[in-house]
């Protein structure tokens, strides 16, 4: 009888199957997928190859080496500071839905080998907007990072500061921002991969910061969205105007990276620029030869 009891049991097990059977919209074809078959492509339509949002635990997976990634601060969670109206009734809701606590995750891992500290936001929270845990979360793994003199790898995904928060949120750029300059004054290597969409109070402060700043292409990269400063300026804006490849045009991010290639290009950074140990220099030259 045992066959036929139901074979998930927590919450969160059952939220996760819940987002995979959800439909997804091609941004690029118009065509419906489902989730689980669009995230098990690297989050990627399969027709014409549109980058859909990738959920932070996903893009870990995509990234680093199978089993090497040990998260911290996991249970960390928002409160609500000014009593705003439905807050913690859209919390709950959101963590339901996204299947996360908050809308980053942080950890360590090795890519290819190479030991890194990583911070990964996602935008199926809220829109990946900073509130104080989402900045306490990236000071502390800074803090580990230049603790154990490692590189940091910052993934960034949100629609800005979580205007819930109020003022506790815009603290939260100040203090990113400290905390990086820290990391920076260690001589440790920060590298920023920018994705759709990075805007707002992330943009304004970390997510700018990064020794190397690469992109996902087509990315919409920014402070303000082009609705708000068309509306301000009553102006016709620029053709493409925040995208990453306007962006790069101009100077402002170093690289724009395919999905698919993220793995190999960071892994290469990191072979170039830190200091490792010699098993994983080791490793990387096995793969050469």
């Amino acid at each position: 009888m045992d066959l036929f009891k139901e074979k998930i049991k927590t919450k969160a097990e059952k939220a996760s199957v819940k987002a995979d059977m959800q439909m997804l919209a091609c941004g690029g074809c118009g065509r419906n997928m489902m989730a689980e078959i669009v995230h098990a492509n690297n989050s990627t339509c399969l027709f014409c190859g549109f980058l859909f949002r990738q959920p932070a635990y996903k893009r870990i997976n995509a990234i680093v080496d199978s089993g090497s990634f040990i998260e911290i601060e996991r249970e960390a969670e928002s409160k609500d500071p000014l009593s705003f109206p439905g807050y913690k009734t859209k919390i709950a809701t959101e963590k339901t839905k996204s299947n996360m606590q908050e809308g980053v995750v942080i950890g360590k891992a090795t890519i290819k080998g190479f030991r890194t500290a990583m911070a990964v936001m996602d935008s199926y929270f809220m829109m990946g907007s900073m509130g104080t845990v989402v900045g306490e979360k990236i000071v502390i793994i800074t803090q580990f990072a230049i603790v154990n003199e490692l590189p940091l790898i910052i993934f960034c995904a949100s629609g800005g500061a979580r205007m819930q928060e109020g003022i506790h949120s815009l603290l939260q750029m100040s203090r990113t921002t400290i905390a990086l300059a820290r990391h920076s004054r260690h001589k440790l290597l920060h590298v920023n991969v920018l994705t759709h969409p990075t805007t707002g109070g992330v943009t304004a402060s970390f997510a700018m910061q990064g020794d190397i700043t690469i992109a996902e292409p087509k990315a919409l990269i920014g402070f303000a969205g082009p609705r708000v400063i068309q509306q301000t300026v009553n102006d016709k804006l620029p053709e493409g105007f925040q995208s990453a490849e306007f962006l790069y045009e101009n100077g402002l991010i170093d690289r724009i990276v395919d999905r698919k290639d993220m793995r190999d290009t960071l892994a290469d950074i990191l072979f170039l620029h830190c200091k490792q140990d010699i098993s994983a220099q080791n490793h990387i030259k096995g793969k050469s030869e």
